[in-house]
């Protein structure tokens, strides 16, 4: 089975990373669109081109299930490119919604997220959806994804941005968090800390890429013979970027944990 999976840059890595850990001989194509990151401060219909344009990319490299590992563009863009493609095509928001609903034993939610996923209403759709009584708290977070794409994810610095973005959403009583944006969870650690410091560690941490991968596991399974064959073969990784390739093989092999071999640079 070959999965196309894109981002905006390096964030949706995070979706890659939890595919590969439960599904190994899947081939996974990926694609970060580096030339053109963030998505989050575009407008919606320069976000829906972007999306057409990734998403075509990916088709042509002859992939069967596609998966939007960017919140932004599951946002604006999933319907539409569920309808373009005959192909399945995942986002991230309604497993990550899901989960929450799931988690916050009646709390409201906390969502950090970019400008555009916040503006969009999209995770309180989802969660209406589900507990139409359940308060949904959303704050924008535009400073973390430079943060990770800069590889500050340790540090004083991502440790008093993630703060000044927790404690309001705190003082309001939240049970759970989303983290709204696929580059989020690479500051996932620094939040945990912050939310022990603060005194919260009770507050559940919702990874939407988590929550997606898991969501495709009869979908995986339906392309194996037996539960055995999804681990006898390793399954290829191919990245294709649309600039600065060596710094992020540099960055995703720090976040992946193994060599990646050849980042593609590709024109969209």
């Amino acid at each position: 089975m070959r999965i196309g999976v894109f981002d905006s840059g390096l964030g949706g890595l995070t979706v890659v990373r939890e595919l590969r850990s439960l599904y190994p001989s899947v081939d996974i194509l990926y694609l970060g669109d580096t030339a053109r990151v963030p998505y989050g401060i575009r407008s919606d219909a320069t976000i829906r081109q972007y999306a057409h344009d990734c998403a075509s990319f990916l088709h042509s490299q002859r992939i069967e299930t596609l998966v939007i590992a960017c919140n932004t563009v599951s946002a604006l863009a999933l319907k539409e490119l569920q309808q373009e493609f005959d192909f399945p095509v995942f986002g991230v928001i309604e497993p990550g919604a899901a989960e929450a609903v799931r988690s916050s034993q009646g709390a409201p939610i906390g969502v950090l997220g970019t400008l555009a996923t916040i503006d969009s209403g999209a995770y309180v759709r989802a969660v209406q959806e589900r507990a139409p009584a359940l308060e949904l708290i959303t704050c924008p977070a535009p400073l973390l994804v430079p943060l990770v794409e800069e590889g500050w994810t340790e540090g004083e610095v991502p440790r008093q941005v993630i703060r000044r973005y927790l404690e309001p959403l705190l003082k309001q009583g939240i049970g759970s968090l989303i983290l709204g944006c696929t580059h989020y969870p690479l500051l996932k650690d620094s939040f945990r800390r912050e939310l022990i410091s603060l005194g919260h560690e009770h507050v559940a941490i919702i990874d939407s890429g988590v929550a997606l991968a898991r969501q495709l596991k009869k979908l995986v399974e339906s392309h194996t013979n037996t539960q055995q064959s999804m681990h006898d073969k390793p399954g290829e990784l191919a990245i294709f970027v649309t600039d600065a390739p060596r710094r992020f093989r540099a960055l995703a092999e720090r976040f992946l944990d193994q060599a990646i071999g050849h980042v593609s640079i590709v024109k969209l």
